[in-house]
């Protein structure tokens, strides 16, 4: 983990991304998406750092998926050091973020609250626990 990469604007962990090697982050100007990412834009137009800091619920971007948009719920509930925490954790468990051709453990939810209990525990709600 390379936590110093710490959280996207949008809630992904670029800390645990296996694919930024030369990522400098959401405002390093190399990012690929800058010109068209919703969440950049509208954090930037209203002075946030971060969508969990907007006070609405929203689903713009990739908020619309529930891995950015849990782990920004987890964030605002629990804070970015604490979710920080847990993915570190859980990494040393043998639980896996997403990676070229590979889906993580992250990415089978469709309840975000499993999916924030998963990121508390490493414990999926069938009891198993880490990868799938």
């Amino acid at each position: 983990m390379k936590r110093e990469l710490g959280i996207a604007r949008c809630g992904l962990a670029c800390c645990l991304c296996s694919e930024n090697v030369r990522c400098a982050g959401c405002d390093g100007g190399e990012c690929p998406q800058n010109e068209w990412c919703e969440n950049k834009k509208c954090s930037v137009s209203r002075g946030l750092s971060h969508c969990y800091e907007c006070g609405e619920d929203c689903r713009k971007g990739l908020l619309g998926k529930i891995k950015p948009y849990a782990f920004t719920q987890f964030i605002k509930r629990f804070g970015e050091q604490a979710l920080l925490d847990r993915l570190e954790e859980n990494e040393k468990n043998g639980v896996v973020y997403h990676r070229e051709g590979v889906n993580g453990d992250y990415d089978d939810f469709e309840d975000v609250e499993q999916l924030m209990g998963f990121i508390l525990t490493g414990r999926r709600p069938d009891g198993k626990t880490g990868p799938t």
